[in-house]
């Protein structure tokens, strides 16, 4: 009988691969951000960061916020960051995300079901509202990120699952629209 013992690296390769890969594809995350991809597993994902840090495969700003390289820091999208705490909100019942193309920021597969999460900076009601009103093949279900709750009534948009806005702190509140009464 043969016992194989794993060394730490082979133990966190496939977290080591996810942490780098959302690092790539989300620049700009907090610490606390890239740990929350990884629930039950926090203490385990912040010990590997610090470990990439010091081995120089990621690169910390003064900001705190995570990229994988100082010329990925012009990608860094605010924007991208509020929509990333969204997923993170439901990150467990998360099979799949990815960046999306504009004007949705983020593509994920939940529960089975297709998710786009789009931010609409205030301002930009009118532009988005129209592009997200042209018929798309494959749209999924919308989790519309406002800077504000008073934009919601500004909003005219097909399949919306719901609006929220993000404090800060990555707190969401949810808002659903309510529905207009006929008389």
């Amino acid at each position: 009988m043969v016992i194989v013992l794993k060394n730490r690296a082979a133990i966190y390769q496939r977290e080591a691969a996810e942490m780098l890969h959302n690092i790539s594809l989300y620049p700009g995350l907090t610490e606390e951000q890239l740990c929350r991809f990884f629930p039950e597993k926090e203490a385990t994902a912040k010990t590997l960061l610090a470990h990439m840090l010091k081995e120089g495969r990621v690169y910390r700003a003064e900001n705190c916020r995570y990229y994988a390289n100082q010329e990925a820091r012009n990608n860094a999208d605010k924007d991208l960051s509020r929509c990333v705490w969204v997923l993170l909100d439901f990150i467990d019942q998360v099979e799949y995300h990815t960046v999306a193309e504009f004007p949705a920021a983020i593509l994920c597969f939940a529960n089975g079901e297709l998710y786009e999460i789009v931010p609409i900076p205030q301002g930009k009601e009118t532009m988005i509202c129209q592009l997200l009103r042209q018929p798309q093949k494959d749209a999924g279900k919308r989790i519309v990120v406002v800077d504000d709750a008073a934009q919601i009534e500004l909003l005219d948009i097909p399949q919306v699952a719901g609006f929220c806005t993000v404090a800060e702190d990555g707190t969401v509140s949810y808002y659903k629209k309510e529905a207009a009464l006929e008389s």
